[in-house]
């Protein structure tokens, strides 16, 4: 069944403790490649990234127990190495010169082909793994998911400032993603023979080595047998990320159910999609978001609202509906972490301290 099991996986910025400044950690980046950090510590493609990985989870009291686990384990081999996680999608003040891309044959190539984008490439993330089971309810359920993810998006913005400057964004990282030939929302597809299509000629283009560096929203896992929800920027706030996976499973769930019974629907046209997602990284949850079931702008809550609306029955049949709308509730009061991190700045005039503050929450895990 869809949304059986659920799975997290985060990456970090590695800081200084003291100065929050970006800290590259090549001994440490290199024991994630060999292994010897555990099986839920893994490198990424910059010597000052991180990423961290739940087991398979069942429930939500358990997915939020195992991002607990798992960021204790990554602050945990960051401080071995002298350095503090920061879960935030753009380091806030970092210069692009400062980033160390890992020497493997893998980023080589990518370096090659993709140049200046890759180079300039210093964002993290939070990707949501959800169970489905095959190929073609996955693709059924991504297409249909299309016009929903600006609204999952702007509920965790936290990439605001970007080389210390406020880039006027949310979520600058899904921006910056929009820039890659093979980033931004899915296309609608219909199969699972249209998907592979589809990634063959990627392939065949060169835009692409492998179905792995496929940069969509949301795409089939190659690795797992799970749908992957990609949109979000990684949340500094522990609640929000298990809010922000409890509705990618609803939806997974609520949409699988959708396409069984209508596998024709009408979706959004590509144009609006894109500047529902323009929007949504632009304003996060302070202005107007794009509503699927109403078909128009809203205020950001009432989108939200909107989409819980369209969820409820499911999770209150899971008895997980209480909890979701109280930490919707919480994150529309108090804000995304991009908004907590402007006010930060605008109290201290400090970028430096505002980024201390995104490490502390980064490890508050309660």
């Amino acid at each position: 069944m869809i949304g059986d099991t659920i799975g997290v996986e985060e990456e970090y910025h590695l800081v200084d403790p003291e100065t929050a400044a970006l800290k590259n950690c090549p001994q440490l980046s290199a024991r994630a490649l060999a292994g010897s950090l555990g099986d839920r510590l893994r490198p990424e493609m910059l010597n000052s990234q991180l990423e961290a990985a739940t087991p398979v989870c069942a429930d939500l009291d358990q997915l939020r127990r195992a991002i607990v686990d798992m960021r204790r384990q990554a602050s945990s081999a960051a401080a071995e190495a002298g350095a503090a996680i920061l879960a935030t999608s753009t380091h806030p003040f970092a210069r692009l010169g400062e980033i160390e891309i890992m020497s493997r044959p893998r980023y080589d190539l990518l370096r090659r082909r993709f140049r200046a984008l890759l180079g300039e490439f210093n964002l993290c993330g939070c990707h949501v793994h959800v169970s489905v089971p095959s190929l073609d309810v996955a693709v059924r359920v991504m297409s249909l998911a299309r016009p929903y993810l600006p609204t999952l998006s702007a509920l965790t913005g936290s990439s605001p400032f970007h080389e210390s400057l406020d880039t006027g964004y949310e979520s600058f990282r899904l921006m910056w993603l929009a820039l890659w030939p093979q980033g931004g929302a899915p296309p609608p597809l219909d199969s699972a023979q249209t998907y592979r299509q589809t990634v063959k000629t990627m392939i065949e283009v060169g835009v692409i080595g492998d179905p792995s560096e496929v940069l969509w929203d949301i795409r089939p896992s190659e690795k797992y047998p799970t749908l992957e929800f990609r949109a979000a920027d990684v949340c500094t706030d522990l609640d929000d990320v298990v809010v922000y996976a409890a509705l990618v499973r609803s939806l997974a769930r609520v949409l699988g159910e959708r396409a069984a019974a209508d596998p024709v629907r009408p979706g959004v046209a590509d144009p609006v999609l894109r500047a529902a997602r323009w929007r949504a990284a632009r304003h996060g949850l302070s202005e107007m978001l794009w509503s699927p079931s109403r078909n128009q702008l809203v205020p950001a809550s009432i989108a939200v609202r909107d989409l819980l609306a369209e969820l409820r029955v499911d999770l209150e049949r899971r008895d997980e509906y209480v909890m979701v709308d109280e930490l919707l509730t919480q994150l529309l009061t108090r804000g995304t972490s991009a908004s907590r991190q402007r006010r930060d700045f605008a109290a201290t005039h400090d970028l430096t301290v505002a980024t201390r503050r995104s490490v502390e929450l980064s490890g508050a895990l309660s």
